[in-house]
């Protein structure tokens, strides 16, 4: 296999510099770029028109689904590889829907990764055998593939970001300053996420990011 680059993104040196290690112990793969969150990650896939980024899926600032859809905007030939230390039914249909084609559990990080990284170098998908069972029943237990999840259809990307933000305790102005908006703007779009998600305070907020895997614990 020739040469690939590669941007890992995630919040933890430790776990970049793990990665960063592993990956270069193969001929020909160098590690490009770092990020240490989805907005960084997005400037830099951007910037660096990596063959494959590497996303945990739970990093401030934007989380790595939404990084992700970012990402196949600014540089459609770049594939995606996510990480995460949970597996879920909702979780991996967010991971298709998002045009991920490669999901690996960190705890499988070890055993999976260099072949993830190979298969979707060569444009092939790499789903960890967790993630496989799950698709798999997720397939067999649907009436309709088409049926709109409600909670996640209702929601924008910049309603999600403003979710993420606010969950992560930021006030309003500096949501406004993270995303390039006014203050004004930003308290209208806290206010459109509250009445959309039916809840009435950053805590239920925050339980629904919890939830949703929009935030890590």
């Amino acid at each position: 296999m020739g040469a690939i680059r590669i941007l890992v993104a995630d919040d933890h040196d430790l776990l970049r510099r793990g990665l960063r290690n592993v990956l270069e112990a193969e001929p020909g793969w160098e590690v490009c770029g770092e990020a240490h969150n989805g907005v960084e990650a997005v400037a830099k896939a951007e910037q660096l028109k990596p063959d494959i980024a590497i996303l945990d899926i739970t990093m401030p600032e934007m989380n790595g689904l939404e990084a992700a859809k970012q990402i196949r905007k600014a540089s459609a030939k770049t594939e995606i590889l996510a990480l995460s230390m949970h597996y879920s039914d909702q979780l991996i249909r967010e991971v298709l829907d998002a045009g991920v084609r490669g999901y690996v559990i960190k705890t499988d990080s070890d055993r999976d990764l260099i072949g993830a990284v190979r298969a979707l170098a060569n444009h092939k998908p790499f789903f960890t055998p967790h993630a496989t069972e799950l698709m798999l029943g997720s397939v067999r237990n649907t009436v309709s593939i088409g049926e709109p999840d409600s909670m996640k259809e209702r929601l924008t990307v910049r309603e999600r970001q403003i979710v993420q933000l606010l969950s992560e305790g930021k006030t309003s102005r500096e949501v406004a300053t993270a995303l390039g908006i006014s203050a004004k703007t930003a308290e209208t779009h806290r206010a459109n996420v509250m009445r959309k998600l039916k809840v009435h305070t950053v805590t239920d907020l925050v339980r629904y990011a919890l939830r949703n895997k929009i935030i890590n614990a």
